[in-house]
């Protein structure tokens, strides 16, 4: 009897995490719209950019960012190369003298992307930050729809949709993009219901009074967030401020790539499990518990559900089917995983694959969190 109770508690627990919590936050946001906002606000803005060995992406990144549609007296770009060895700081410092304002600043010895951007904080003279990677291509009108946001006095944080480019049609491009529209979706729920959970980091502004000094070892793009809520602010999703990047197209690079933010990502709800209260911060705890903390884990009922399913298969029919349909998931995983590389692959081979790719680096991150390790230093787009 305690192995069909824990083997459906496991069973409710995945469908929760995938389905039920997006139908729940769809229950609770009911028929509101987002807040409109004044389309002329145009405070002074600084976009940062934490760089290393981005000499085939940085120049581009940053024209993108000064032909923006914005005021270019009302815009600074400031870049930290964190100990770069390649071309970027050159290239960086040949935008001096351009009607934008561009500045280099030498992060030395190498600290990591969350040192870096601590350190240009500082210099910053805009009163709203801008986040943004060294590959990060804007629509030319996103920066005021970002802005935009900040009309609304409880709004602190903001984050836009992030839209992957899969050029090479490969099996982790479509993956990868097909998570990312799950996840933009969410967050569209989620800013109706209060703020979001979870951003991407490419594409986010906050208020520069908000910012607080992190460490390190914390993961920016996560914390950062946290850290508005603490201070009683709400993070917003934006949709129309749109950000095109070409995803990762080689398997190892993006497996490493999300061991990486995974292990940061436990770390971080370590570091703000105060957040975790239900009792203080209501229902954003529900959802930082639903989707974060839970989603990170769910590769344990995972695992669970397999082998229960073995032991209770000859005591009815429906295990028997159940047993069926996750051999057959993670067999059409398995063969995604062979395919990986081949262009145009097939959706249901696609999905599985990409599904177990998140739930085993989720489960490589977390043994290294138990076993207490941390990772700083990052390689952009290698893990």
């Amino acid at each position: 009897m305690i192995t069909i109770i824990i083997f459906w508690l496991c069973a409710f627990y995945v469908f929760y995490i995938y389905i039920g919590y997006p139908l729940l936050i769809k229950l609770l946001s009911g028929n509101s719209n987002p807040n409109k906002f004044n389309d002329s606000y145009e405070p002074n803005v600084s976009i940062l950019i934490a760089a290393f060995n981005e000499e085939k992406d940085i120049k581009a990144t940053i024209q993108n960012k000064m032909d923006l549609d914005y005021p270019k007296d009302k815009l600074e770009i400031i870049v930290v190369s964190d100990e770069s060895t390649d071309a970027t700081d050159c290239i960086v410092e040949s935008f001096s003298g351009t009607d934008v304002s561009v500045k280099l600043v030498k992060q030395v010895p190498r600290q990591g992307k969350t040192a870096g951007l601590n350190l240009i904080v500082s210099l910053a003279k805009g009163d709203i930050l801008v986040f943004s990677d060294a590959n990060s291509i804007y629509q030319t009108d996103a920066l005021q729809y970002l802005v935009n946001n900040f009309t609304n006095p409880d709004v602190g944080y903001v984050t836009g949709k992030m839209v992957y480019v899969n050029s090479d049609a490969s099996m982790v491009g479509d993956g990868c993009s097909a998570y990312m529209k799950y996840e933009n979706m969410i967050r569209a729920l989620e800013t109706k219901v209060g703020s979001v959970i979870g951003v991407d980091g490419g594409i986010d502004a906050m208020r520069t009074e908000l910012y607080r000094q992190l460490n390190a070892d914390q993961l920016l793009d996560f914390v950062l967030p946290l850290k508005v809520v603490e201070q009683g602010y709400k993070v917003a999703y934006e949709s129309k401020a749109i950000l095109k990047e070409h995803v990762v197209s080689d398997a190892e690079q993006e497996y490493r790539m999300r061991v990486r933010v995974a292990l940061r990502a436990m770390w971080a709800l370590y570091d703000m499990k105060q957040l975790l209260n239900p009792f203080r911060f209501h229902l954003f705890s529900l959802q930082l518990i639903s989707h974060k903390l839970l989603r990170y884990l769910v590769f344990i009922p995972l695992i669970v559900l397999i082998i229960l399913n073995a032991l209770l298969f000859s005591e009815h029919v429906l295990y028997k089917i159940l047993m069926a349909f996750q051999c057959v998931f993670y067999s059409f995983a398995y063969v995604g995983f062979m395919f990986r590389a081949k262009p145009n692959g097939l959706m249901y081979f696609t999905l599985p694959y990409y599904f177990s790719l998140l739930n085993i680096a989720s489960a490589h991150a977390f043994f290294r969190y138990l076993k207490k390790e941390k990772q700083v230093i990052w390689n952009p787009r290698l893990g």
